[in-house]
């Protein structure tokens, strides 16, 4: 249950971020599903740029409160406390502009924790334009099923008007169930044949060592096939992301050469797939932000793609996963084996489960480490990462595996530029062992 004060302050924020809409009418674009929303909100802002003008919500603003600020142009940078004092006056500021200095666009991350979530944004919102990336088992501590997590989620696709835009993912069956389910017009975006923006031939571009430093691929649309590269991008699932964004700009009347050119310029924000050298010259793949399985298994999926002299997984518990938590966390050996990695390093109460599951396969005990926190865990990482090695760190946010990154890349003095969640707010937390579930 919110407190009184909670609520006053979500109110408060709703009405300040209608009186913004109502005075510039901004074409607003919402992005939800269980995985992939940031990446997404990410290349779309980065297409849309290119033409018009642009904001996407900063950080993690994508709840009943963060959602306001970004409307209103709060950063997500300094103290939360005093963000919200200066809310009212950030308010009389913008709808005191004359709108040609507003953005013409808002792209907007929606993220939901709860039933009732999805109409609560939407209550205020009004999006034109809808994507939907992914429906997993992701917060089923809350939703207790998919199919809940599912029909919350697809409320901003069926809420679309008739004039809006749908933006689906053809890979994802229970994302295209919606495809009948709305007014809207439906372009489709993934892998897949069926898909109306699909991306064919994909490969990496490596250095003069062999080191991977980006992909490329076909982007096919309408029987035409353009050629894109994705500079600092590795991972399968930001190809999605680029196509979402493809998608979106197509409606908007975009050349499909023009959305092309603007995607070199995306990149993948701190915390997802972020790639960048380690100590004693290994490569680091940064993938600490969050995790859910189908996160997981993806990163796993690209980890063993990538190659290098050795591949190391570090891997904290995936929370929020209610009575999924246990079969998931025992799949994660699978996924381990699968990808062929050599050495393993995990953390948290539900990691042992992994570890059990992984050394009663037959995979070499001496191989699989367990800690208590994450420093210990990037301590020991660091000293088993030799040249040419590739380590991946991923866990959910509340393992903060960011700081056993921050022991394993080369330049430690680069964290607050490279790494997610360097706010000295988040830094002071502290971490126990007994989060997971």
């Amino acid at each position: 249950m919110k407190s009184f004060l909670v609520r006053f302050l979500e109110s408060a924020l709703r009405l300040m971020a209608i009186l913004v809409l109502r005075r510039h009418r901004p074409i607003v674009i919402g992005i939800t599903g269980s995985v992939g929303k940031s990446s997404t909100k990410e290349a779309i802002a980065t297409v849309l740029s290119a033409r018009f003008r642009v904001r996407e919500s900063p950080g993690n603003f994508n709840n009943e409160i963060g959602v306001p600020l970004a409307i209103l142009g709060s950063s997500s940078s300094g103290n939360s406390k005093l963000r919200l004092a200066c809310a009212p006056f950030r308010c009389l500021a913008t709808l005191l502009l004359p709108r040609s200095r507003y953005p013409e666009m808002l792209v907007l991350e929606l993220g939901i924790d709860r039933v009732g979530d999805m109409d609560y944004l939407l209550g205020f919102l009004s999006p034109t334009v809808g994507v939907l990336t992914a429906i997993s088992t992701s917060h089923l501590e809350f939703f207790k099923t998919v199919s809940v997590v599912s029909r919350e989620k697809g409320k901003l696709i069926t809420g679309l008007p008739k004039n809006g835009l749908a933006v689906l993912n053809v890979d994802e069956p229970r994302v295209m169930k919606f495809r009948d389910k709305t007014k809207a017009t439906v372009l489709s975006y993934g892998f897949d044949e069926a898909a109306d923006v699909r991306a064919t031939h994909i490969s990496f571009f490596r250095d003069t060592v062999g080191a991977p430093i980006g992909t490329s691929f076909k982007m096919e649309y309408e029987g035409k096939s353009i050629p894109v590269r994705l500079p600092n991008v590795i991972a399968e699932h930001h190809i999605g992301a680029a196509l979402a964004a493809a998608a979106v700009g197509i409606h908007f009347k975009m050349n499909p050469l023009e959305v092309a050119e603007a995607l070199r310029n995306f990149r993948s924000l701190p915390g997802r797939m972020r790639l960048f050298e380690g100590v004693h010259r290994s490569l680091i793949v940064d993938d600490t932000y969050n995790a859910s399985p189908k996160s997981l298994e993806a990163a796993l999926k690209t980890l063993g793609s990538l190659g290098g002299v050795r591949r190391l997984a570090a891997l904290g518990d995936m929370l929020e996963l209610g009575a999924e938590s246990e079969f998931s966390h025992r799949a994660v050996a699978e996924w381990l084996k699968g990808c062929d990695v050599q050495e393993v390093f995990l953390l948290g109460k539900a990691m042992l489960l992994a570890k059990e599951t992984l050394e009663r396969s037959g995979f070499p005990s001496e191989q699989v480490h367990w800690f208590l926190d994450p420093e210990s865990l990037g301590t020991q990482l660091a000293a088993s990462l030799r040249e040419g090695d590739i380590a991946l760190l991923k866990g959910s946010q509340g393992m903060r595996l960011e700081k056993a990154v921050e022991i394993v890349m080369a330049e430690p003095s680069r964290a607050r530029e490279l790494l997610c969640r360097q706010s000295e707010e988040w830094k002071r937390k502290p971490f126990t062992v007994a989060v997971s579930d």
